[in-house]
């Protein structure tokens, strides 16, 4: 009977010790999942007015470029230039083979002799109008043709320019590819993508500086001399072209190069740049926003820098407006959603 009861009493104490084990072990769980508010700085946004200047990355070409490609087949007698032969306007540049413009001289020569003798007949009213009009429709097509093998048998130079590639040599059958490549680099051109918001203070006539990191801290002026006038709508950009003088020919045609373009005061929103982070893996940016005391991501694209704070745009329109709080301590814990704990 005494031993019925010792085994009693521990029985019950292992059960009292496994119920006391397994609250314990609850409470312990309920601390572990309780998620503590992350501590964070923020700052109150308010938009500020700048001086915008936009800069853009362009490839410089030469203003004019011209493939000297006759339009007459046969041999290449004489290619008067090489790769780097600086030209003037009228230049000789080539001369083709010449059978085809002979031919044509000799035609022109008796059809001219032969229009001369039907007009002194048309003046006696010893023949028609219709004979006469036929004679000197065929005597005008000759002389058109002699023009026209004339230009392309002589080539000459329609600027000035480098010569820039050479792809045949004398005596080698012209095939239509190139012969050569006449580049003008005393002034040169680019194309710049411009986001479509700044469509309406882009204008004709408007300053662009030109910066290249080959002379850092120079500047080369250029012009905007057309603006197109549609919207890419893929990119939600739109072009400009620049007419860029370069009488000192220190920058080249397919040199790489920032445009720096003014476009005046505009409200805008400007952060601290550590404030905006990068996806990993992409280019994205996005900020995080105190909505009461829960994080809220915003996607965002960057704008001008100005030292440590650069002007951001939501990616989603109104996504940010003056009065949210933006994090800028301990944004970089956040993820979205999370509960903050705002501390000054």
């Amino acid at each position: 009977m005494n031993k019925a009861i010792r085994t009693a009493t521990i029985v019950l104490a292992a059960l009292s010790l496994v119920a006391c084990g397994g609250k314990g072990g609850s409470d312990k769980a309920a601390t572990t999942t309780k998620k503590e508010a992350e501590k964070v700085k923020v700052q109150t946004l308010e938009s500020e007015r700048i001086a915008k200047s936009l800069e853009l990355s362009a490839t410089l070409e030469g203003y004019e470029t011209m493939n000297i490609s006759p339009s007459v087949t046969g041999h290449i007698e004489h290619i008067y230039v090489e790769v780097g032969s600086r030209v003037q306007k009228g230049a000789m540049l080539v001369r083709m083979d010449q059978t085809q413009l002979t031919t044509t001289r000799i035609n022109l020569a008796s059809a001219k002799t032969e229009f001369e003798r039907v007009s002194a007949l048309k003046q006696s009213g010893s023949i028609s109008e219709q004979v006469y009009d036929q004679t000197k429709a065929g005597y005008d097509q000759l002389v058109e043709n002699e023009k026209f093998l004339n230009q392309n048998t002589f080539v000459k130079a329609q600027f000035a320019g480098v010569i820039s590639a050479k792809n045949y040599e004398d005596g080698e059958m012209y095939t239509g590819a190139p012969i050569l490549t006449l580049t003008q680099i005393s002034r040169l051109k680019a194309i710049i993508n411009i986001p479509e918001t700044y469509f309406p203070v882009v204008r004709q006539g408007m300053k662009v500086d030109i910066e290249s990191d080959i002379y850092p801290g120079e500047t080369f002026p250029a012009t905007i001399e057309i603006v197109y006038p549609t919207i890419d709508p893929q990119s939600h950009t739109f072009q400009a072209k620049l007419n860029i003088p370069n009488a000192s020919e220190k920058i080249r045609p397919g040199m790489y190069v920032r445009s720096r373009l003014a476009v005046g005061e505009v409200d805008a929103i400007v952060v601290p740049y550590q404030s905006v982070l990068k996806l990993t893996g992409s280019n994205d940016r996005y900020v995080f926003v105190a909505d009461g005391n829960t994080a809220r991501r915003v996607a965002v694209t960057l704008g001008q820098r100005f030292d440590d704070r650069i002007e951001i745009t939501p990616v989603e329109a109104g996504a940010i407006k003056n009065g949210d709080r933006l994090v800028v301590t301990g944004q970089a814990r956040l993820v979205d959603g999370v509960t903050l704990e705002i501390v000054e």
